[in-house]
């Protein structure tokens, strides 16, 4: 089993979905967890859920797009934990919509949360985990959740996938320039396909809504054919993923695209 025992991670997004089984997937292999959400009533549910299985968490109220906020994050994870150690950058949006028809402003609110969220997030974690990382053989591990439609177009999604496509060369500078500093912080971004989380029923109601599909059962079903494994993906598989990039067992790996997608981009 992987250990990340002694280690502190900083969650964002983590009241519920992806955010909340990564940080369920951290504590059981021995990490302390600082989530922080704007979903206050479940990001202290899933920190009080982490408590009761044994774990240590604690919830911290946090606008990603807020430079403010990181500064108090980042504070508070180290004055709470004494380190941060593990950073997953995990917070986004999703804004349907093509070109013709999305308006400049969800554009941009996208962008904001998906990509600002996340170098505000390293900019801010980055002189901390430079120091804290030096304890491990490893480094400290930054692990940036992007998606499949930031490797390959997404219709409809225009504004989604241009976010995830800059996550993904963000995440390569940052490798860059943490090894150029000579720091040991590791930076890695995985690249899911559709997950079965509340933004999947959504993207299904969306289709319904549109007159695509009969119902959001269709809708997942048409889903699930675009992957070649056979399923839908759980939270549970990219939760394994961000555990193996928390872990020394990923220390040789830094600017790296770790795809968890069933197949989806092989075709």
């Amino acid at each position: 089993m992987l250990d990340v025992s002694g280690k502190t991670a900083l969650v964002t997004g983590g009241a519920r979905g992806l955010g909340a089984a990564a940080a369920k997937k951290l504590a059981g292999a021995g990490a302390n967890i600082f989530l922080t959400d704007i979903l206050t009533d479940q990001g202290e549910a899933t920190a009080a859920e982490i408590r009761n299985a044994g774990g240590e968490a604690a919830y911290f109220s946090h606008d990603v797009t807020s430079p403010d906020d990181w500064a108090n994050a980042v504070e508070a994870c180290a004055r709470t934990f004494g380190s941060l150690d593990v950073l997953l950058n995990n917070a986004g949006i999703l804004q349907p919509g093509t070109i013709f028809d999305a308006t400049y402003d969800d554009f941009r609110r996208v962008m904001e949360v998906n990509v600002g969220g996340v170098w505000l997030g390293m900019k801010a974690a980055l002189p901390r985990m430079a120091e804290d990382g030096a304890k491990w053989p490893g480094g400290a591990s930054i692990i940036n959740i992007s998606s499949v439609a930031g490797l390959v177009g997404a219709a409809g999604l225009s504004a989604y996938s241009a976010s995830k496509g800059a996550v993904k060369l963000l995440t390569k500078s940052a490798a860059l320039e943490c090894t150029g500093a000579g720091h040991k912080v590791r930076v890695n971004s995985v690249h899911p396909a559709v997950i079965e989380t509340d933004m999947a029923t959504g993207i299904a109601g969306e289709m319904k809504d549109e007159g695509l599909v009969a119902s959001t059962d269709e809708a997942l079903g048409l889903m699930t054919l675009a992957h070649p494994i056979g399923r839908l993906g759980q939270p549970k598989d990219v939760a394994s993923a961000v555990l193996f990039l928390a872990s020394e067992a990923s220390s040789y790996m830094t600017g790296a695209e770790l795809v968890v997608d069933g197949g989806f981009t092989a075709q």
